[in-house]
């Protein structure tokens, strides 16, 4: 089908605006899936990087899906018509802690549209810049690169593998099951079917695995360096998806740190020593 560009990029400008509460349920939850033994939250007390992302969570009704387990296209987001759609990346800037028991409020815009010819088809690309504040005013920045695909082409050769780095100061191994991804679907209400319905992802949208949701990966990247850092805080981060992750084989989330600790390059990286993620931190 065409790209009629020059209409989706009439969304360009437009915005919309959520409230939510930073409760600490979500939060407990978001530590048992990261096999952290943290106590209970408590008000007051700092989010970790990422949580952001079990708040202001779509609340679409059940008639009101697509058959991709995604709300369906238009509203807020350009109506783009091509099948296959993934966060490919993010550019976070943390201004101020938000804490447990804050009222937040969350400005959305749609910063920009655009239309590529890649190797597998048309691609669309959407970047929402999302704004938090709290009380105190602004507290973080979030940008999101969504990208829109055409169909998976079964005769298409597959892409050549990027090579991961091969060597790493911070490395942790992770099993990517069922249950992990489920967990974190349920965190973020995320119905997409490509993260557990495993009949769906391999028939339908020709996949060997569930999907490792993108956001997931970020944020083993970013409790990796809570692991490693636990006396510093991040205050920029950045990620880009490279290959996705299936779970049919276990990866690992690796960093390499400057020499004064203040930033870290960071990613994930497939058994086979491919690269699937590539991110940035910078810390205070």
């Amino acid at each position: 089908m065409a790209v009629d560009i020059a209409h989706l990029r009439q969304w360009i400008g437009k915005s919309e605006q959520a409230e939510d509460l930073l409760t600490a349920a979500p939060l407990a939850g978001f530590a048992a899936m990261l096999d952290r033994d943290d106590p209970y939250p408590q008000a007051g007390e700092p989010l970790p990087a990422s949580a952001h992302w079990l708040y202001f969570l779509p609340h679409a009704q059940q008639s009101d899906i697509g058959a991709d387990g995604h709300p369906k296209r238009g509203g807020f987001l350009p109506p783009v018509e091509l099948p296959r759609r993934m966060w490919a990346g993010s550019r976070l800037e943390f201004l101020q802690p938000l804490q447990v028991g804050d009222e937040i409020r969350r400005t959305s815009t749609i910063k920009e549209v655009s239309h590529k010819q890649g190797k597998s088809g048309d691609l669309v690309f959407c970047v929402v810049r999302h704004e938090i504040s709290n009380a105190d005013g602004l507290a973080l920045v979030d940008e999101h690169d969504i990208v829109y695909r055409a169909e998976a082409d079964p005769q298409a050769p597959p892409a050549k593998p990027v090579p991961a780095p091969t060597t790493a100061a911070w490395t942790r191994r992770i099993v990517p099951d069922p249950v992990l991804l489920f967990r974190y679907s349920a965190l973020t209400f995320n119905g997409h079917r490509i993260h557990y319905d495993r009949s769906y992802v391999t028939d339908i949208e020709g996949y060997p695995g569930l999907i490792v949701h993108g956001p997931l990966i970020a944020t083993l990247l970013m409790d990796l360096c809570r692991r490693q850092q636990p006396t510093r805080h991040l205050r920029r981060f950045s990620f880009r998806a490279v290959s996705p992750l299936f779970d049919i084989a276990p990866f690992s989330v690796n960093g390499m740190p400057t020499a004064d600790g203040r930033a870290a390059h960071l990613w994930a990286a497939k058994e086979d020593g491919s690269l699937a993620m590539t991110a940035e931190a910078d810390f205070v």
